[in-house]
């Protein structure tokens, strides 16, 4: 049966019939960030060919989703974070379309919901572009505002692996590009211009015009035209039940002093050189700068850890015969080689007094995403994302947001995330600052952590859904890699991943929130050079080096193939999972006006020998296709639990 398309109704996830829906995914797929076959970073590249490139087989080729696509039902999954990226679309040049791959993208999506999977589409960035250190926007992009990415390494001003990394050596961590660095970019200079002119061009650089139009209206016109292209191929699917409006935006230098480097109260987030935007404007126009490094995030606050003197060799990375905007617009001056201060307050001023991002930034941005898609599908759900260090400084969502609107914000255990590592008995958790001991308290800490994430949809009443949460699996320098390596197997091999990926879920589900696991990567290997694909990230629950006769490719499985209520004839009160007897339990306030039963998801993972169901009310059971079909035809409370066989 074709799925029933979903709406938004107060803070829940509802189905054509009635149903609350829970949805539990995973995003497809982490490696999606990079051309294929050869676009992963642990492939040295200098991106001539940025323009000729293609993405046709990312996730994964055609002849391979049966496979793939069979894997992720049987997991017991029902909704795919399904990524693209603007340069995947776009990169040939503004306005030419890469069709085949948009093509080839419209049927993974057809293809997914064959096989049960409801999709959300992410147009995937992180970092701007592949060329300043992530993934996302088309290398044009930065020769249309006059940069040359090619100088970025040189000039400092990104920190990008396939420039940093010595392929040659054979340490998979070097210091040239330390573990988890890839985020530092954010606020070196490639990408403080690059969002700052994308958010912030009308109001800062009202004369710099790219074709005609102001170059904040020509970022994001380029950017809305690709969802535009999205939307046209998929508005006919109704399993497809919206699009993000982007991925982890960072505002660039607004809101900021211009000799602020953000020291006195970093955000929990920060690594790496802390440049305020007149020291990045400074390198990016070939002046050397000296400026304290920040660390020590994994273990709380970030501090100052040493200093640094940048662009030693005075490289600017404006094309020749190309000006710096904020240079023009008088917001600093070149004097005697050193960038001096004209207007402090130039990235403290919005359009309309002082600036204010919900106001300024995202409200525009969600009404003009919105438009976009809506104009194709007027019931496409905005999954909407505000910046990720937002909310630990208090910026948060628009009070107003579009009708049918979601929070959809990123959780992930900090410190496993940069550190790779994991001790259950002694655990850091970063933001109270504080040791963790035993499975109880670092649940908690995760439950705590998520409700904060929950509560950003208050201001408008939305539903939420997790778009990111996930572990790293080479934690311990890849032990788990060298036990499979040497034939070990069975759940002792990725006990500490399960047993995070456990901790989670148990908050997901106290929670009843909806989530997509990132992620699953086709193309992942157990080598920290690999790992994604991307910038030595290793969070995949699927590897090709984890198939063999006996197993499947997952990782940690027990820990994320577990039982949910995926769809609730009324409201979903309450579930849990207690991964030691395998015992689940949900409590549905049941509408018998409702005329479509409860399906709880039952995966083989979590019952290898079958299940038993019991409902605490006369009901109708049945048992097929890896879930549990109930319906009750009396109102009120009632209990279902599942056991093990």
């Amino acid at each position: 049966m074709p799925l029933s398309p979903l709406h938004v109704s107060g803070d829940r996830f509802v189905d054509a019939r009635g149903r609350e829906v829970l949805l539990r995914g995973v995003n497809l797929g982490g490696d999606s960030k990079t051309p294929w076959p050869d676009g992963g970073t642990h492939l040295p590249t200098d991106f001539t060919d940025h323009r000729t490139v293609s993405f046709i087989g990312r996730p994964f080729p055609l002849a391979e989703a049966e496979e793939h696509f069979s894997r992720l039902r049987r997991w017991g999954f029902n909704c795919l974070r399904l990524l693209t990226t603007w340069e995947a679309i776009e990169h040939a040049g503004a306005g030419q379309y890469d069709v085949d791959y948009l093509d080839y993208y419209a049927e993974i999506a057809r293809l997914a919901g064959d096989y049960g999977f409801y999709v959300l589409v992410d147009c995937h960035q992180d970092a701007w572009s592949r060329m300043s250190g992530g993934c996302g926007a088309p290398g044009w992009t930065f020769e249309a505002v006059g940069l040359d990415f090619d100088k970025f390494h040189a000039a400092q001003a990104a920190l990008v692996m396939q420039n940093a990394f010595d392929y040659a050596a054979l340490a998979p961590h070097q210091a040239g590009y330390p573990r988890m660095s890839w985020s530092s970019n954010y606020k070196l200079p490639a990408n403080g211009l690059m969002w700052s002119l994308f958010f912030g061009g009308r109001w800062l650089t009202p004369d710099f015009q790219v074709e005609g139009v102001n170059v904040q209206d020509y970022l994001q016109g380029r950017y809305l035209a690709c969802l535009d292209q999205l939307a046209r191929r998929l508005a006919d699917m109704p399993h497809v039940i919206g699009i993000e409006s982007v991925n982890e935006p960072s505002i660039g230098w607004l809101g900021q002093a211009l000799s602020d480097r953000g020291v006195d109260n970093p955000s929990p987030l920060a690594m790496g050189p802390a440049i305020s935007p007149l020291d990045g404007l400074a390198l990016a126009r070939g002046a050397s700068v000296t400026v304290p490094v920040l660390g020590g995030r994994e273990t709380g606050l970030p501090r100052v850890v040493a200093e640094r003197t940048m662009n030693t060799d005075g490289v600017s990375i404006w094309r020749e015969g190309a000006s710096c905007p904020f240079e023009r617009a008088g917001v600093y001056a070149m004097r005697d080689g050193r960038a001096t201060a004209l207007d402090e307050a130039a990235f403290q001023r919005g359009p309309n007094g002082a600036f204010d991002s919900a106001r300024d930034v995202f409200a525009p941005l969600f009404e003009a995403v919105a438009g976009t898609i809506r104009a194709h599908r007027p019931d496409w759900i905005l999954f909407a994302e505000v910046e990720v260090a937002g909310p630990f400084v208090g910026r948060v969502y628009p009070q107003t947001m579009p009708s049918g609107s979601v929070n959809a914000p990123h959780w992930y255990d900090l410190a496993n995330l940069t550190t790779k590592t994991f001790d259950i008995d002694d655990h850091i958790d970063p933001f109270a600052r504080r040791r963790l001991c035993g499975a109880a308290e670092v649940r908690e800490s995760y439950r705590q952590g998520l409700a904060a994430r929950k509560r950003l949809a208050d201001p408008f009443g939305g539903p939420s859904l997790i778009g990111e949460i996930g572990v790293q699996f080479d934690i311990d320098d890849g032990a788990s890699y060298r036990a499979w390596a040497a034939g070990e197997r069975g759940p002792k091999v990725f006990a500490k991943q399960t047993q995070m990926l456990s901790l989670m879920a148990d908050a997901l589900d106290e929670l009843k929130l909806s989530a997509t696991w990132w992620n699953y990567s086709a193309t992942n290997r157990n080598d920290a050079r690999i790992g994604d694909g991307w910038n030595q990230e290793d969070l995949s629950i699927f590897s090709a080096d984890q198939v063999d006769a006996t197993h499947d490719g997952a990782r940690g499985v027990q820990g994320f193939a577990r039982p949910y209520v995926r769809a609730a004839q009324g409201r979903l009160l309450s579930q849990a999972f207690d991964a030691a007897t395998h015992i689940f339990e949900a409590v549905i306030d049941v509408d018998p006006v409702v005329g479509a039963p409860t399906e709880v998801t039952v995966p083989d993972a979590a019952y290898v020998g079958g299940a038993v169901v019991e409902t605490s009310s006369p009901c109708r059971v049945e048992i097929a296709r890896g879930a549990a079909i109930v319906i009750c035809d009396s109102a009120g409370a009632m209990r279902i639990t599942v056991r093990p066989a």
